[in-house]
């Protein structure tokens, strides 16, 4: 039997829960609208819309809905699922996260093709809570454990979550570490965006702001943050994220909703903190602002060690007083310090966790899959 030719691109289909902003999500968008020449890729959501899936569309990849509501199972979309596996004969199935995974686990038998499909599994978190996500979400983990087994492979952005994840009994054939990757070109510095945006704000051009990009989710913790930006009385914070502009915020914090200028709003900052209190696997958030030039604040939770390095400060999760006092420090610090501190942040973004290398690892990671020959 003749080699498969390496120069016909891989046929990679997604499944993901859904495509509001959020991790996963932005690194799934980012993926498929690179459009290496190397994927055939096509994308079905369980729910439909969201701010990602109007990017993939925009960018012409193919991309359709299972037709369901989120919080509300329906086994028929298994059964729609299985036809969309069908129609796409996909030589790769990447599933994204717990609910995505398990969907595709049970659609591949029943769409005839689970012999000649490779399946890819994708674990984007790391230490969840169970009492802030309540019985159906242990239920789902529980049977995500169980039939991890089933891949042929594990992707996961962090290591921080393989090992929690381990620690629970899983047990997965194959795993590949894959950083999510930063779009250094979209994120960067700009003076000129910088004063637009704290004009338009209503901030001085020599005002301490600082910048936390998140959604509203017990994860996030926004308690320990306001509780620590209390401690900060000469600075504003900027709230950026779906549910933030209904936050009860206290004084000198504005809370802007999700917002698709997120590049210029972090180059409207000073310094960018991250309070996650756990779950988090590799925090794009974190990166993002490395790379547009920010010095960080993070708590210690997943990845963020490593992501940080020694550029800014790392703090314990739930402690208000010492997020409190590496903010105060951060910002203590003179311009100049600062300058080359966030200088530092986006070289190591840059060097680390490229978006060009994370999607090469992807390609990578799906001709072996595929039983493709190596690239030379």
């Amino acid at each position: 039997m003749a080699a498969p030719d390496r120069r016909v691109p891989i046929r990679v289909l997604h499944v993901i829960a859904g495509l509001e902003t959020g991790g996963a999500e932005t690194m799934l968008a980012a993926l498929v609208t690179a459009k290496p020449p190397a994927l055939e890729q096509s994308v079905v959501a369980m729910v439909p819309g969201g701010a990602q899936a109007e990017r993939i569309a925009a960018a012409g990849i193919a991309l359709g809905d299972l037709g369901m509501r989120r919080g509300r199972p329906d086994p028929r979309a298994i059964l729609r699922l299985a036809r969309a596996i069908r129609a796409a004969r996909p030589e790769v199935v990447q599933s994204w996260m717990y609910h995505a995974d398990l969907a595709a686990t049970l659609a591949l038998p029943l769409s005839g093709l689970k012999r000649q499909v490779r399946h890819a599994w994708n674990l984007r978190c790391s230490d969840m809570a169970d009492r802030d996500y309540g019985r159906m979400f242990r239920l789902v983990r529980g049977a995500w454990l169980r039939l991890a087994g089933r891949a042929d492979l594990l992707v996961t952005n962090s290591q921080a979550g393989l090992d929690y994840h381990r620690g629970l009994g899983l047990r997965a054939p194959a795993v590949r570490v894959i950083p999510n990757g930063i779009d250094a070109a979209r994120f960067q510095p700009d003076p000129a965006a910088r004063a637009r945006l704290r004009q338009s704000l209503g901030l001085a051009p020599d005002a301490p702001v600082v910048i936390h990009v998140a959604r509203v989710d017990p994860m996030k913790d926004h308690a320990t943050l306001f509780a620590a930006f209390a401690q900060v009385p000469t600075a504003t914070l900027l709230l950026v994220g779906h549910g933030t502009e209904r936050l009860a915020a206290p004084p000198r914090v504005l809370g802007l909703g999700e917002r698709a200028d997120v590049p210029a709003l972090l180059a409207a900052g000073d310094l960018a903190v991250s309070s996650s209190a756990y779950g988090e696997g590799f925090s794009n958030a974190l990166a993002e602002a490395m790379a547009a030039g920010l010095p960080a604040v993070a708590t210690d939770v997943g990845d963020a060690r490593l992501i940080l390095g020694d550029t800014g400060r790392l703090v314990p999760p739930r402690d208000p007083a010492a997020l409190a006092r590496a903010i105060g420090a951060l910002l203590a610090e003179p311009a100049a310090a600062r300058a080359a501190r966030g200088a530092a942040a986006r070289a190591r973004v840059v060097e680390r966790f490229a978006l060009a290398a994370c999607i090469q690892r992807f390609v990578d990671t799906y001709r072996e899959l595929a039983g493709r020959p190596p690239t030379r």
